[in-house]
């Protein structure tokens, strides 16, 4: 699924609570309100998109709040960070496993089923060490003209 814009769409308040919950995370009004409009659907935003969000309904949620909710979403499971560089961090509300392609031109994530990405040649590893996941970024720019 491609999705970077939430167009207004939000769990309802209970959903969010039950999701919270779940995950055993104090469902403040704060993390009700992100969690509402971040679980919507399968998405990636960014922080600062959240904040412009949740800015344009009148919601007063500060921003060092969406940052410190955020991050406790990715600690907790909840979302999964995708780190695109150490300024440029979107938080994904698909946790089915995954890759991505980035627009180096928009800004845009978009999902890449598992299957459609061939990896080999990973590295041994020492005893007592095991491969848990696998993140692949797919940088991608419009080709200019020759």
């Amino acid at each position: 699924m491609s999705v970077s814009q939430n167009n207004g769409e939000r769990l309802s308040r209970e959903q969010a609570v039950e999701l919270l919950d779940r995950h055993g995370i104090s469902p403040t009004e704060q993390r009700i309100e992100i969690a509402s409009l971040l679980f919507a659907r399968h998405q990636h935003l960014s922080a600062e998109q959240i904040l412009a969000q949740l800015s344009r309904q009148a919601s007063r949620v500060s921003k060092a709040t969406v940052y410190n909710t955020l991050k406790l979403f990715a600690e907790t499971g909840l979302v999964r960070e995708v780190i695109i560089e150490p300024t440029k961090r979107f938080y994904d509300s698909n946790l089915n496993p995954h890759h991505h392609l980035f627009f180096t031109d928009s800004g845009r994530l978009e999902d890449v089923p598992p299957a459609q990405v061939d990896i080999a040649g990973l590295p041994t590893l020492a005893s007592g060490v095991e491969v848990v996941g696998v993140d692949v970024v797919i940088r991608v720019a419009t080709r200019k003209p020759s």
